[in-house]
């Protein structure tokens, strides 16, 4: 791992909250992602299954944890299974985690390897009643290949036909909304180094540069401070800009045009999120100030509005109106067209300048899981992230900050990374100084 080591409390803590919620006599399952092929022999990267991680602080392939609280024998309330090395191994692929290495990041003290899975596995299941099975739920997620979760899930649903089976997924959305004090941390330095990022980028920025160029500079910040992109960098200039997920990157960068950067870190599997759109020439022309001070001034708001109990479909109805309003005033709508008709919100009109949703959860993954359905709470780490894009102008602007619900008011995780356009503006130009 690059990222230095987290205290295993956090995962002792999170294990001892998910046993609160499971139900007497029973038994959890969870299995590290896959290593993906790519071509010929290739593989990607493996990406940490945040689950486990989120229990077990472990991104090892091939791992599985074991949870069984009342289990008789109390030795096997909690199992790691690892994947276990050899000279071969260690040549090819390098280090292992070793069993006392795995019981000190984890807080685990029973740790097994993996060929001892199945003689564990079977002698717990007949003790068991019930058992938790994992899975990759998220509903924009469109799930194609079949994962080591579901592989297990489908054998021992054939094995053991009449044990009661639960999803455990829903008991992990439900911790995993709310951040603990050490995981708030860990965001915070994601967005540390993703500030970091912005500002060397902001100060090299200038007509001319290539959008790759840019994602390069981010690239070096984000990993000489032992960080990572948290998702495909956005850097889109001009009418890219109104592109939701444009991740080509491959444009030159004209002045007079805006730079759209959706860009942030993840740091120790923990991600942040950012989007701030600045003029490659440096200064915004009266247009651009004009859009970018409206879709602040729906930002600033739309924070306020993150306070424990509202609905997030209201937070989103009231980010699309106070949209509206901006167009209106910016000359892109009519008064009348934000009145209501039957069956449609005030703000339906604006859907043409302002499409997507204001925010999303943020934490282990990019879009975490949780409950569109539910309040808001404290504890919970909100993106915030209003546009409007005018693609008749080639023009397109999002601003974006990560923030802390608290019950005694929002907190901005991301307060110190410049976005008022004069010092967006001020930045660049010591850039600019020191090229000179």
């Amino acid at each position: 791992m690059r990222h230095a080591p987290i205290d295993a409390r956090l995962f002792v803590e999170n294990r001892a909250r998910l046993r609160q919620l499971m139900l007497p006599g029973a038994l959890a399952l969870l299995n590290a992602n896959d290593v993906f092929p790519t071509n010929a022999d290739g593989t990607l990267r493996i990406v940490p299954n945040s689950d486990l991680f989120y229990l077990a602080g472990i991104e090892q392939e091939e791992s599985i944890l074991l949870l069984f609280p009342d289990a008789a024998d109390e030795r096997q309330r909690e199992i790691l299974f690892l994947r276990e090395t050899n000279e071969v191994i260690a040549v090819w692929e390098g280090h292992k985690l070793t069993k006392a290495e795995a019981r000190a990041a984890s807080g685990i003290e029973n740790i097994q390897w993996l060929s001892d899975f199945p003689k564990y596995l079977h002698r717990l299941v007949c003790e068991a009643d019930h058992l938790y099975l994992n899975s990759n739920e998220h509903r924009r997620a469109e799930i194609v290949v079949e994962s080591r979760d579901a592989r297990l899930a489908h054998e021992l649903r054939r094995r053991y036909p009449l044990h009661q089976y639960h999803r455990l997924a829903r008991l992990m959305h439900r911790l995993r909304m709310v951040k603990s004090e050490p995981e708030v941390a860990l965001i915070r330095e994601a967005c540390a180094i993703t500030r970091a990022g912005f500002e060397r980028v902001a100060r090299f920025v200038k007509p001319g540069v290539n959008e790759c160029e840019v994602e390069a500079e981010f690239a070096h910040e984000f990993i000489r401070r032992r960080g990572a992109f948290a998702y495909n960098p956005i850097i889109a200039s001009g009418a890219n800009a109104c592109v939701l997920h444009y991740t080509d990157n491959s444009r030159p960068c004209n002045d007079g045009d805006l730079l759209l950067l959706d860009v942030a870190a993840s740091h120790a599997n923990y991600n942040s999120d950012l989007t701030r759109t600045i003029p490659v020439g440096g200064r915004f022309s009266r247009r651009q100030r004009q859009v970018y001070d409206a879709v602040l001034r729906v930002l600033r708001a739309s924070i306020q509005s993150l306070v424990p109990g509202r609905k997030w479909r209201e937070w989103q109805e009231e980010a699309e109106e106070l949209v509206a309003r901006e167009c209106v005033h910016l000359g892109l709508l009519k008064p009348r067209q934000l009145k209501a008709k039957a069956g449609e919100t005030s703000a339906k009109a604006v859907k043409r300048y302002f499409m997507h949703g204001n925010g999303h959860p943020i934490g282990l993954d990019v879009h975490d899981v949780g409950f569109a359905d539910e309040p808001f709470a404290a504890g919970w780490v909100m993106t915030v992230e209003p546009a409007i894009y005018i693609p008749e102008e080639g023009l397109g602007i999002r601003l974006e900050n990560d923030v802390l619900i608290t019950a005694g008011g929002p907190v901005d995780l991301m307060a110190d990374i410049p976005i008022e356009a004069d010092d967006i503006e001020a930045l660049m130009a010591r850039g600019r100084g020191k090229r000179r």
